[in-house]
Order: structure tokens, then C-alpha cells, then sequence
């Protein structure tokens, strides 16, 4: 029976479950999943689903009295896109409805082919998006530059605003962004000024709701903005300007279908081409920022008051863009606008708490009831409101964010030459535009290479080379060197990721030549540490702190030879910027001669680098902070998941991570090690920290979970006894379930690892040293549980570390957090004042 190994546990799927040799009843245990192919409703997507369509309905009216279609056909794609699209569709909590980045596209093709025309195209987009979806092309859409794909959203943002704005003011706007901009003035001389107030109110209200404050405003929050000002807006309109353009919805006896298609089969072309387009690239985004809302909710934790939610897997892009089609093409045959996923509807949607693809299709079904129900009720909304609400979509498309990124990254260029080209040419031309700049910029940025030479105070030489190497840079390169004088010692610094076979040549030349007349060269990179590595070393994938997962390496001879240009090729590119896996697993040795090999590596490579501050330790003794209480399992490396070195923790490992309670004696003898180790670290040491850690896949708990009274009590069996009362914690029902925020435990193994964490610091806190600190307010105790197979650490919440709170709950360890200071979002709700350390 091993203690601690590798189980199948660590590796196993959510549904996984203990065998059922153990006879282990779990009553409180993870409820099983839900039977495919059943559709269930739970109160938080019902819940939602209210919550978007009192979004959708006025976005979905306003959108299409923006593209001047059918006030109906809105309501159709709204509840088609919500039915059809939230059933098939590969992202569950993806909102579809009529697509707002279409809005300038449809609007040119109602005016250009009519509106029942404009239907076939729909109908024709969506076939090829069923298409593309089946050849599994979704990720390659995503391959574009997001400069451009911003660029595009943004500039179609923008035409949105402009058009919307002479709805604002009363008139009619005109059939391109470039018109609407040139007319604008001569609009403002003739104001309609109903409809510029009720236009004001439902902007003004758009802006402030959000941010009510104090607890009235917290109430009125949860009414959804767009639902709180278009209602408003069209109180204060039936009250003050009675006369005012409203909602005009006409019989569904007269609404219109589709025809077949009349004109040049290559403009229709083009239109089917550039709404697939638009539609794909606008709903796969919404996916995947419906992906990050989802993961943060899940890092998060579940509200106060309610049940942990199930993380939500990832998007399948081509399932989302096969269902995009359908719903396009349903849509367009039942005389609907085009669709896509909407990032505004489905953000809502992650944030009102939904759980799954009910909340989606039941938005759709309550928007189907209103389009039969409530045509009174909706002919009473004003055009300005809808006017006023579109714009500010339009406007938001315009997100300051991605500015700074592309900012950041110097594409602005590409960025604001995709949004000139689709405010003045069109979508597509402007999508064309910005990939030619973005393929010219990137031409540009490899062939600009800086190269200098610059004498150093000391007498050698700086070679710096900023950006690619490639043949266009080999005439300066060959120049530059050339002026050296010969035998030089000079330092070559390579700032880039790219050298070709020419400049690689021009350089290896070079070397030879100067080594030959007695040169020292030295290649490095642009922070000055030597990237040339001895001949023995430079096509090696070993690191001083690796020797563990790549002991062939030590075989390999250790004779060295200077640098060469061969080792800075290596490094200048990206295949040699990482450590590169073994081509097979490495051969199994004997464990002394591993033992012996890592040795020799240790006083080889890490011992230089170490010994001096061993060396004060040895003079000062050791002041660890913390004592770092775990499991034996071998794949529990300390030091490198708490990133601490020599003299940082004092370590207590043990099969099981167990604790005995100081009563824990008796006829089987004492167990006086752990406690010994405690009270030296407590009273002697003085840490100040001792956490407790335990981790996935224990065989110890592993044991305990399939141990039965005909077990042999073993020497090992006698130390696990100390973990019955984790086992029986497990089972009782007068303690809540330990759990990983966000989700339940996936299995019992799970369960049981979580749970003795948080028993094992009640049998810590029984140590008489322990429990002196800690009522003293000098001594913290921490929970901890390592996921080996994520390589994830968790922070129990400092509630239930200190024994005080109800909620034994532990929340993931984000990169960036820095305790101490302010936490990050996915970091642990540790109580004010708290610092966490392990």
C-alpha cells in the first residue's frame, strides 16, 4: 500500500469517483452531473434571461430603426438569434440578437437591394458560416491582427454614431458616415427640439444610472440601463411632446419574407461575403470575452447566499459559428435582421448570475411573447429614445482599452488605418486597407535593423544590433565590422529575435577572422548577460535548476570551447529563447547514479552561485520565518512552488501531511517527531508562520479512503490513523464541505486531501506552544492545497486558517499577487489587515 504516489485521481476527469470496493458514503458529496440531452432551468438563468430581455427588446427595436428595416424584423432576429443560436451554439452564455457591427452594412443594403433581398443575403451568410464551421475555420478568423479587427468594430461604431445622431436631432441621416459628417451642420440649424430632449434624457440616463450611489441607487441598478432609460424616456415623451415620431409596428399580416436576389451575382457576392464577415468576426469576439467574464466569475467565487456555480468550459468556436449560420439563416427566411453574438447582451447575461444555455433560449422565448403581447405597449417608445440608445452602442464600440493596447504594441497605424478606410470606403475596403498596412508595417519592422559601434572606456568594442538580422542588414553589418581593427576584444549585443543564414554567415566570418588574429568576442543580449554557451552546452536543453527532468544531459561532456556565433543563433532565436523537450523520455538510470549525477551538477553550476550565502548562514544560523509543514510526495517540490531558497522555510515533511494531536499516544506509542519539530520551530526558531500543505492525487488519503477493519496495521497504517478524524470530518454532516472557490471538489480523493488541510490545523492549534502564540496575536496559521497536475497552489481563506470562520473555502493563488499589499481580483478575500505568507 503507497502512501504517496501518483493516482489516477490526480488526472482524472470531474467525474471521476471513488471505487466502489471502499464503501464510502458520501452524503455530502458533489451532486452528479445533469443527464445529457435534458434542458434544465435553474432560478439564476431564469432570473438572467428577464434581466437581457429587458436589454434586448429596446436594443433590438433601436437597431432596427438605425438600419432602416422592418421594426419587427428586430424583434424576429432577436428571438431567433436567442432560440436557435443559445440551443446549438458552442459558448452557452453568449447572447445572440441582430448585430449592431452590421448595422451600416444592412443599412447600404436595404437602400441599395430593398429589404426583402437583403434577407436572401442573410440567408446566404449564414449558409457560409454552416460552411466554414464544419471546416473548423473559426480560430483562423481570430488570426488576424486585433488591430484590425478592433480597427473594423470601431470605425462601424463610429458610422453608428454619426447616423444616429441626426435621428437624435430629428432628421433623417444620410446613406454613408462621410455624408452624415458633412451634413451634420447644417442639421443643427434646424433642431427639432422634442426630439433632442427625450434623445438628451435617454443618453443622460444611460451615463448616470450606472453610478447611482447610496443604497436607493443600488436597488435601481439592478433595472437594466437601456430598460430604465427608454422607459423614461417615453413617460416624459407621452407626457410633454405627445406629437413626437414613435414606434411603428405594422400587422405580422404584412410582414415580409425573403426573395431571390436581383442584381450583379458579383456585388451579391461581395454583400453575402462581407456580412458573414462582420457577423463571424463580431460573434467569435463576444465569445471569447463571454470566456474571460465566465473565468473570472469562477476565480471569483460564488455571492454570498448562493450555491457554487459550475465552471463553464470553454467555447467551441466552430460549434458557435455553425450555430451563428443557422440562426443567420432561420433569421433571414422568417424576415429577420442579420445576427451575431453581442458582447453588451451577453455580458449582462455572465453578470445577472446565468448558469448554462437556458438563460439564453428563454431570453429568446420572452422576446418571441412580446413581439405577439406587448405591440401597444412598444408602439408608445419614442424613435429619438431608440436614436439615443443605438448611438451609445455605437459609441462603446469605440473601446479606449483596445486603443492603449494597440498602443502599446505600435499598431495604431494599422488600427486608425482601418477605421478611416471603413468610414470612407466601406467595411470590406477598410478591412482590405488595414491588412495591407499591417503587412506593410511588419515588412517595415523586419528589415529596419539599427546597427552601432561605440569604443568602450575600457578599450573593447560595443557591436549593439537592434531588431532582425536578415540579408537586407548584411551590407552595414559587413561594413560596420569590417572598420574594427584586428584582434579586437569586443562585445556583440543582438537585440532581436530573428538571424537568417546570411547575417548568420557574415557573422560567424567575422569571428573566425578575429579569433584567429587573437580576438576575444562575446555575444550577449540587450539586458548584458551572456546569451554563448560552451560548444557542449549550446544545443542542450539543460539549466542548472532542472537537472530532475533531464538527467541524459549529464552524460554529455563538460568540456567547454569559447563562444561562438552558433550559440547566439541559438539564443537570437525564438526556438532557443526556451528550454526544448527531449525528442524521447529520458532512460531510466539507477538511483545512485542520478543521485551521483545531481551531485556533480549541484558543485558543477549551482554551488558558485550559492555558497557565499550558505556561507553567512553557516556563521548566523538559521532565522526561518516560517515553518512550511507538508506532504513526503515526491513531486511536492518546496522550494520552487513558494519561490524561497536557503534559510527561508523550515520544512517538516511527512506521509500525509499529518498533525497528531498531543494526546495521540497511547498503546501504539508516541508520535513525538512532528510535535518535537513544532515546538523547536515555535519556541527556538520563533517563526512567525506555519502553514500547513496538502495536494492532489495523496496516496496517503488515498489509503485512508480505501482502508477497511481487515487492513494489517502496518507501521505505515499506525501513522495514518492520524488522519481518521480527517475521514471522519469528511462524513459528518455538522461541517461544510471544504472546496476550491468556484467549484466543488471533483472527487472523493479531492475532498478528502481539502479536508484534512483544514483538520490538521485543528490538531495544531491543540499544541500547547502553538495555541500560547497564537492567543499572544504572534504566530499565523495557514491552509494551503497544491494541484500538482495544474501546477496550481490555493489559499484556505483566513477565516477558516484561524478557526474562526463558517466557510472552509480555498481561493486560487493568482501570478501577480503580492501579499502584503493590495490584493488582485483572483487572489485570496483574506479579513482586513491580514497578511497571507507561506
Amino acid at each position: 500500500m503507497s502512501a504517496c504516489v501518483p493516482t489516477r485521481n490526480d488526472h482524472s476527469s470531474r467525474g471521476s469517483s471513488p471505487p466502489r470496493a471502499s464503501g464510502i458514503k458520501r452524503p455530502h458529496g458533489p451532486p452528479p452531473p445533469p443527464r445529457r440531452g435534458r434542458f434544465r432551468v435553474s432560478g439564476a438563468d431564469l432570473s438572467a434571461s428577464i434581466t437581457v430581455f429587458l436589454i434586448a427588446v429596446p436594443m433590438s427595436l433601436g437597431l432596427a430603426v438605425a438600419m432602416d428595416a422592418p421594426l419587427a424584423a428586430g424583434l424576429v432576429s432577436a428571438a431567433i438569434g436567442g432560440i436557435v443560436a443559445g440551443l446549438l451554439g458552442g459558448t452557452p452564455l453568449q447572447v445572440s440578437g441582430p448585430s449592431a457591427g452590421l448595422t451600416v452594412v444592412t443599412a447600404e443594403l436595404i437602400q441599395l437591394y430593398g429589404w426583402r433581398t437583403t434577407c436572401a443575403i442573410t440567408v446566404g451568410a449564414g449558409l457560409l458560416q454552416i460552411l466554414l464551421g464544419s471546416l473548423k475555420a473559426a480560430r483562423s478568423a481570430l488570426a488576424v491582427s486585433p488591430a484590425i479587427v478592433h480597427g473594423t468594430l470601431a470605425g462601424i461604431g463610429v458610422a453608428i454614431a454619426l447616423a444616429q445622431l441626426h435621428i437624435v436631432l430629428g432628421d433623417t441621416p444620410q446613406s454613408s458616415a462621410l455624408e452624415n459628417a458633412l451634413s451634420l451642420p447644417s442639421h443643427l440649424a434646424r433642431l427639432e427640439p422634442a426630439a433632442l430632449l427625450i434623445g438628451a434624457l435617454t443618453i443622460l440616463l444611460l451615463v448616470v444610472w450606472p453610478r447611482l450611489p447610496g443604497r436607493i441607487g443600488a436597488s435601481l441598478r439592478r433595472i437594466p440601463a437601456a430598460l430604465a432609460a427608454v422607459a423614461i424616456a417615453t413617460a416624459v415623451a407621452a407626457a410633454a411632446t405627445p406629437g413626437i415620431a414613435r414606434v411603428d409596428l405594422p400587422s405580422w399580416r404584412s410582414h415580409a419574407l425573403p426573395e431571390l436576389p436581383h442584381g450583379p451575382v458579383a456585388a451579391l457576392a461581395t454583400a453575402v461575403f462581407t456580412v458573414m464577415l462582420v457577423a463571424s468576426l463580431e460573434s467569435l469576439l463576444a465569445s471569447v470575452a463571454v470566456d474571460k467574464l465566465a473565468a473570472d466569475r469562477s476565480a471569483a467565487g460564488p455571492r454570498q447566499g448562493s450555491a457554487p456555480t459550475a465552471p463553464v468550459k470553454r467555447s467551441d468556436l466552430d460549434r458557435e459559428l455553425r450555430a451563428q449560420g443557422v440562426a443567420n439563416a432561420v433569421s433571414g427566411l422568417a424576415g429577420g435582421l442579420p445576427v451575431s453574438g453581442g458582447a453588451v447582451r451577453s455580458s449582462a447575461n455572465v453578470r445577472a448570475g446565468a448558469e448554462s444555455r437556458a438563460s439564453t433560449v428563454l431570453h429568446g422565448v420572452w422576446v418571441l411573447l412580446a413581439a405577439v403581447l406587448l405591440v401597444t405597449a412598444l408602439e408608445w417608445i419614442p424613435l429619438a429614445a431608440l436614436g439615443a440608445l443605438v448611438m451609445v452602442v455605437g459609441i462603446q464600440m469605440v473601446n479606449f482599452v483596445h486603443i492603449r493596447k494597440v498602443h502599446k504594441h505600435r499598431e495604431f497605424l494599422v488600427y486608425g488605418a482601418t477605421i478611416s478606410g471603413v468610414l470612407l470606403a466601406g467595411v470590406l475596403e477598410g478591412v482590405a486597407i488595414g491588412i495591407v498596412v499591417a503587412v506593410a508595417v511588419a515588412l517595415h519592422r523586419l528589415a529596419r535593423t539599427r546597427i552601432t559601434v561605440t569604443e568602450q572606456h575600457d578599450g573593447r568594442y560595443l557591436v549593439a544590433a537592434r531588431g532582425q538580422l536578415t540579408f537586407l542588414a548584411v551590407p552595414r553589418l559587413s561594413r560596420l565590422l569590417g572598420r574594427l581593427p584586428q584582434g579586437v576584444d569586443a562585445v556583440v549585443e543582438l537585440d532581436g529575435f530573428f538571424m537568417d543564414h546570411a547575417a548568420y554567415e557574415t557573422i560567424q566570418d567575422w569571428y573566425a577572422a578575429q579569433t584567429a588574429m587573437g580576438g576575444r568576442i562575446e555575444f550577449t543580449g540587450r539586458s548584458g548577460g551572456r546569451i554563448a554557451e560552451p560548444a557542449s552546452a549550446a544545443h542542450s536543453c539543460c539549466r542548472p535548476w532542472t537537472p530532475w527532468r533531464n538527467h541524459h544531459c549529464h552524460d554529455r561532456g563538460q568540456e567547454g570551447s569559447p563562444a561562438t556565433p552558433a550559440a547566439a543563433s541559438h539564443i537570437v532565436s525564438k526556438a532557443a529563447a526556451a528550454p526544448a523537450a527531449p525528442a524521447s523520455s529520458p532512460s531510466r538510470r539507477r538511483g545512485a547514479h542520478r543521485l551521483l549525477n545531481g551531485l556533480s551538477s549541484f558543485q558543477r553550476t549551482t554551488a558558485p552561485l550559492v555558497r557565499e550565502e550558505l556561507a553567512r548562514l553557516a556563521s548566523e544560523g538559521q532565522r526561518p520565518s516560517q515553518l512550511f509543514l507538508t506532504c513526503a510526495d515526491s513531486r511536492l517540490v518546496t522550494s520552487m512552488i513558494t519561490a524561497s531558497g536557503p534559510g527561508d522555510l523550515f520544512t517538516v515533511r511527512n506521509v500525509g501531511n499529518l498533525v497528531p494531536p498531543p494526546d495521540a499516544g497511547g498503546a501504539t506509542g508516541n508520535d513525538d517527531s512532528v510535535a518535537a519539530a513544532i515546538e523547536y520551530a515555535v519556541d527556538v526558531l520563533e517563526v512567525e508562520s506555519i502553514t500547513i500543505c496538502g495536494h492532489s492525487g495523496c496516496g496517503a488519503m488515498q489509503a485512508l479512503l480505501e482502508a477497511d477493519p481487515e487492513t494489517p496495521r502496518t507501521p505505515l497504517w499506525r501513522w495514518l490513523r492520524h488522519g481518521l478524524p480527517s475521514l471522519e470530518r469528511m462524513r459528518s454532516r455538522d461541517h461544510s464541505w471544504a472546496r476550491i472557490a468556484g467549484r466543488l471538489p471533483t472527487d472523493a480523493v479531492e475532498q478528502l486531501c481539502l479536508t484534512n488541510v483544514v483538520q490538521q490545523l485543528e490538531h495544531l492549534r491543540a499544541h500547547e506552544s502553538v495555541s500560547r502564540r497564537l492567543a499572544a496575536g504572534t504566530l499565523q496559521l495557514h491552509g494551503m492545497y497544491f494541484h500538482v497536475g495544474e501546477a496550481q497552489a490555493y489559499l484556505l481563506t483566513e477565516g477558516a486558517s484561524s478557526g474562526t470562520g463558517p466557510d472552509e473555502v480555498f481561493a486560487r493563488v493568482a501570478p501577480g499577487a503580492v501579499w502584503g499589499a493590495e490584493p488582485s481580483t483572483e487572489a485570496l478575500p483574506t479579513a482586513p489587515g491580514t497578511t497571507v505568507g507561506a
